[in-house]
């Protein structure tokens, strides 16, 4: 896919879980498309710089990427942070709203008139175990991404009344080519989680890809993070892009 040098990228409002307008940022290349489009969905630090220049990446690159703010609720005129720290003082993000929030972000970008009916999603960290999760409940993706998510596989005392399934057990239900990114040396998930978390794909048939980086730790990608590893990052954004060209076409 081209890359775009016109971009847009702004601030929009939809609606998201149980009828709530949130915000949210787009990014997306100029011109009339058709483009195929992307929820980016944040680490647990929130609707941050980083991950709106992530999602200007993917503008850059040709789709149109959508990144919700999970955390609006929260604190919708807080900083990242402030809100950040609120969701994780609760607990961290109700799977079922988030579920209702990035039903919505798939929504917005099907009714744009430039997007081509394609939608894939990425997150990172939390945002990876989301994605994973969102490959299991939802059918109007065609294509997922999960970036180090931790807490993929949970301990039975680890599931809450916000997270009260863990990601993996919804594997048998994932229906859309998967992939994943990992560090290897990175502790949520561990190399462990990471092997366990691939049979389980490999025993329900999935269509998926797994990428491992010698040297790298979690949050690798992040531009302002000391785990940032540019050689490492370059090649697996490589792959990212690859995944999404060959499953976002048309």
């Amino acid at each position: 896919m081209p890359k775009y040098e016109g971009l847009l990228a702004e601030t929009v409002t939809y609606t998201g879980h149980d009828g709530d307008v949130i915000s949210a940022y787009l990014a997306r290349p100029l011109g009339s498309g058709p483009n195929p489009g992307v929820i980016v969905v944040h680490h647990m630090p929130g609707w941050d710089e980083a991950t709106k220049e992530i999602t200007r990446r993917f503008a850059h690159h040709g789709y149109v990427a959508v990144m919700p703010n999970l955390h609006f609720r929260e604190g919708p005129d807080s900083a990242p942070d402030d809100a950040a720290a609120v969701s994780r003082a609760a607990g961290g993000v109700p799977d079922d709203r988030f579920i209702g929030d990035a039903e919505g972000s798939a929504t917005y970008l099907r009714r744009l008139p430039y997007h081509s009916g394609k939608i894939g999603i990425i997150g990172f960290c939390s945002g990876g175990r989301q994605s994973y999760l969102a490959a299991g409940r939802m059918d109007t993706l065609d294509a997922a991404v999960d970036c180090w998510g931790g807490r993929v596989i949970a301990k039975p005392e680890e599931l809450t009344e916000r997270q009260p399934v863990a990601p993996i057990d919804y594997s048998s239900k994932i229906k859309i080519p998967l992939l994943g990114i990992f560090g290897q040396d990175d502790g949520s998930p561990s190399p462990e989680q990471v092997d366990a978390t691939e049979a389980e794909l490999k025993k329900h048939g999935v269509d998926y890809e797994f990428h491992r980086y010698e040297g790298a730790g979690h949050g690798f990608f992040a531009t302002d993070r000391p785990s940032y590893r540019p050689v490492l990052a370059k090649e697996a954004w490589e792959e990212v892009f690859k995944f999404f060209g060959k499953n976002l076409a048309g």
